[in-house]
């Protein structure tokens, strides 16, 4: 696939969103995006809220992919899925599907939102939780960021920042100015994670051909977090992207 190609799918996913009037892509809708530019992505599929009898959805979905099964509701309100209890991990079956989302449409937290629907995935292999984001600067243009992810870029706020498009050589010397870099390597038995892998990822989003480059008229903020980076792989768990 051409990078024209590459560039024309992901303009076609965000008209898509804009026709709906929206103002954000959905997590399946931002991790296409992702797959398009290269980005691994866990194997995802959404089932319809709108359904009375949504077990036979479920049990399509999960025919389609292997478990175990990360279910997490869609809605465009609500901003932390895991604030109002609608994340569920683990799932093993489709009957545990199914009950799981019974129960987040039965809470009051979830029930004052609109609810698009509900993203079934495969689980993505344990790692070291980073994060790889950027937005749309009114001076600069983008600019990418990288650092440890999950909770820990509230609390440590570990992150380097560079104006796109980077270079290998810029996307090595982000990651050696956090104090995480160490993580890398393993530290204290715990298992190394591929430096390699975090670096294509950054290319893969600020490089010359990345995405938000290619996309910068139409995105103004995203991020992956947590990017799951492994001993030879990195995933996007989850992704957040702000249309502007």
């Amino acid at each position: 696939m051409t990078m024209l190609d590459v560039q024309s799918r992901g303009q076609a996913l965000i008209r898509a969103a804009r026709a709906q009037q929206r103002t954000a892509l959905d997590e399946a809708a931002g991790k296409s995006l992702l797959a398009i530019y290269g980005v691994r992505v866990p194997q995802t599929r959404v089932v319809s809220a709108q359904s009375s009898d949504f077990s036979e959805a479920v049990a399509t979905a999960c025919a389609s992919m292997q478990g175990p099964w990360v279910l997490k509701v869609m809605s465009a309100t609500i901003l932390h899925k895991s604030d109002v209890g609608g994340v569920r991990l683990g799932l093993c079956s489709v009957a545990e599907v199914s009950a799981a989302i019974s129960t987040m449409l039965q809470s009051p937290e979830i029930k004052a939102h609109v609810i698009d629907g509900f993203l079934i995935e495969e689980m993505a292999p344990a790692g070291q939780e980073w994060v790889v984001g950027g937005w749309r600067d009114p001076q600069f243009g983008p600019l990418v960021m990288v650092g440890l992810g999950g909770i820990f870029i509230e609390v440590l706020k570990d992150v380097a920042f560079r104006l796109c498009p980077i270079s290998q050589l810029d996307a090595e010397d982000m990651i050696s100015e956090l104090k995480a870099a160490a993580l890398l390597t393993g530290v204290r038995g715990q298992p190394p994670a591929s430096a390699q892998a975090l670096i294509a990822v950054l290319l893969q989003v600020g490089g010359e051909q990345g995405l938000l480059m290619q996309q910068a008229d139409a995105v103004m903020e995203m991020d992956i977090n947590p990017l799951m980076v492994t001993a030879d792989a990195a995933v996007a768990v989850d992704a957040r992207f702000i249309l502007g």
